[in-house]
C-alpha cells in the first residue's frame, strides 16, 4: 500500500472510529470506561513518542542538540496553542470544557433547561477541528518518515482521541443539541485530520527536509497531552486500587505501542 493510500486510511478511519467509539460511550453514560481509556491512552502517547518517533527523529536530524531543542519548543508552543484556541476558553475554573469528564458526569443527569445556547459547543468544535487538522500533520509526516512509525503514531492518535470526543460529545449535549447533531458535527471535525494529512503529504513531496522537526514536534505534542492534559485528571482518584488500575493500563498503553512497532519493523 502506498504512503498516500496509508495517510487516507488512518485519518479518515481512525477518525471516524474514534468519534463513534466515543459516542457509543457517551450515549452509554460509560464514565468508568472513558476513565479507563485515558489511563491506556497516556501509556500510548509517551509510548510513541519515546519509542518511536523521537528516537526517529534524532536518527533522521544527525542533530541531537537541535532535535531536543525541537521539542523543548514543541512544548512551549502547544502550551501556548492551548491558552489561545476556544477550547478551553471560559472564565470559570470549574467548568465542562475545564474539566469533560466532570461535565461528563454532569451531563448524565443534567436536565436540559441549563444550556448555554450553545456556546461551548461551538468553542469546542473550533478547537476540536484545529486539533484534528495538526493530528493529520502529525500522521502524515510520521508515514512519510517510515510506514512503522505512522501506524504506532496514528494507534497513539487515536487512542487518546477517543476519550477528548467523548468529553466533546457530551459538551455538545450540555449546550443544547441533539445527540444527532452532536454526532454529526463531530464527524464533520474530523475530517480535518484527512485534510491535514493529505496537505501535508504534498507539500512535503518537495521539502522532506522539514521531517525531522515535525518528527519532533510530534512527539512534543504527545508529550505535552499526556502530560499536561491528562495525567493531571488520574490524580483526582488517589485510592490505592484507581492508582493500580491507572499504571496497569498506563503500562498496557506502553506495551500495545512497543509491540505494534516490533510487529511492522522492517525485517533487517
Amino acid at each position: 500500500m502506498s504512503i498516500l493510500a496509508w495517510i487516507i486510511v488512518t485519518t479518515l478511519f481512525g477518525g471516524t472510529v474514534s468519534v463513534l467509539f466515543a459516542a457509543a460511550l457517551t450515549l452509554n453514560t460509560r464514565v468508568s470506561w472513558v476513565q479507563m481509556l485515558i489511563s491506556y491512552a497516556i501509556g500510548a502517547l509517551l509510548g510513541a513518542a519515546f519509542l518511536n518517533a523521537l528516537p526517529e527523529a534524532l536518527e533522521l536530524s544527525k542533530n541531537p542538540a537541535q532535535m531536543t531543542g525541537t521539542v523543548l519548543f514543541g512544548i512551549l508552543l502547544f502550551f501556548i496553542l492551548e491558552k489561545l484556541v476556544l477550547w478551553r476558553h471560559c472564565h470559570v475554573e470549574e467548568c465542562e470544557v475545564h474539566d469533560p469528564l466532570h461535565g461528563a458526569a454532569i451531563s448524565a443527569v443534567a436536565a436540559t433547561n441549563d444550556h448555554d445556547q450553545g456556546r461551548s459547543g461551538m468553542m469546542i468544535m473550533l478547537g476540536d477541528t484545529f486539533h484534528n487538522f495538526v493530528d493529520g500533520i502529525l500522521i502524515a509526516a510520521a508515514f512519510m518518515a517510515d510506514v512503522q512509525l505512522g501506524i504506532v503514531t496514528s494507534i497513539a492518535i487515536i487512542a487518546h482521541e477517543i476519550p477528548q470526543e467523548a468529553g466533546d460529545f457530551l459538551i455538545l449535549l450540555n449546550s443544547g443539541y441533539t445527540r444527532r447533531q452532536a454526532l454529526l458535527f463531530n464527524l464533520l471535525s474530523s475530517v480535518a485530520t484527512l485534510l491535514g494529512g493529505m496537505l501535508t503529504y504534498f507539500m512535503l513531496q518537495d521539502m522532506n527536509y522539514l521531517i525531522p522537526q515535525l518528527l519532533g514536534l510530534a512527539a512534543a505534542s504527545m508529550i505535552y497531552v499526556a502530560m499536561s492534559d491528562l495525567i493531571p485528571g488520574l490524580h483526582k482518584r488517589p485510592e490505592i486500587d484507581a492508582t493500580i488500575q491507572q499504571v496497569a493500563l498506563i503500562t498496557l498503553g506502553i506495551s500495545s505501542i512497543w509491540l505494534a512497532g516490533s510487529l511492522f519493523a522492517h525485517p533487517t
